[in-house]
């Protein structure tokens, strides 16, 4: 399969003072993974993709007891954080196969994943829609990284090694697949998500919608214990 064409100049510009503080929250944690990682792209990715998934799923979690609680269909909205939360996670395990974290990264990504799971489940409560500008910050600086990963691979300085198995089969990438094809459809599902995560904090801000970048096209990979049925 081919990755979708995707715009990586997209930018929500800060609108008030919600806007503001989740685009400065944003770049203070840029420059920290900058400052950590420098060009060890792979090596960011599994890290920063531990964090990425949690927005999904704190999201889903409340809008689920919201529409429990009111009575109310969610529009839709659980399905697709859930979505959301399950394709970070499958980033994560596809590049776990290709940068092994060492002991101290995993001992950071404990930390980090209990900090920020409490500090945005609290911000979600408070504020969905600047939880939702901040996770489409968040998703406008992965594209950035990922481009940047794309051209340290095509200019030698990463090696494209063979697609992982996972990620090939999750994406239904052909056997000759490499990472250069993987960083291409990862850096697709983050436009996507970051043009859905705007598009519900201006839903929430009464502000009209944009386009949303496509999706590549997943497949569900089946747990174990449905294969051994």
């Amino acid at each position: 399969m081919t990755a979708p064409f995707i715009d990586v100049s997209i930018h929500h510009a800060p609108k008030g003072l919600s806007d503001r503080i989740a685009f400065g929250f944003t770049k203070a944690l840029r420059w920290c993974a900058d400052t950590f990682f420098a060009e060890r792209y792979g090596h960011r990715a599994v890290v920063l993709e531990t964090v990425a998934a949690v927005p999904g799923m704190v999201g889903a979690t409340i809008n689920h007891l919201h529409s429990l609680r009111r009575m109310k269909d969610d529009r839709g909205w659980i399905r697709t954080l859930m979505d959301e939360a399950e394709n970070e996670r499958m980033h994560l395990m596809t590049f776990i196969e290709v940068a092994q974290p060492t002991w101290f990264e995993r001992a950071v990504i404990i930390g980090v994943q209990w900090v920020f799971y409490l500090f945005f489940f609290a911000l979600y409560l408070i504020s969905p829609k600047t939880a939702h500008r901040v996770v489409g910050y968040f998703e406008e600086e992965a594209v950035i990284s990922y481009t940047h990963y794309l051209a340290e691979i095509d200019e030698g300085r990463s090696p494209n090694v063979p697609a992982p198995s996972i990620a090939r089969r999750y994406w239904n990438l052909p056997d000759t697949a490499t990472l250069r094809d993987v960083v291409l459809v990862v850096r697709a599902d983050e436009a996507h998500h970051r043009d859905v995560n705007h598009g519900f904090a201006n839903e929430l801000a009464g502000l009209p919608q944009r386009a949303v970048a496509p999706c590549p096209p997943h497949n569900e990979l089946a747990p174990m214990w449905r294969k051994a049925a």
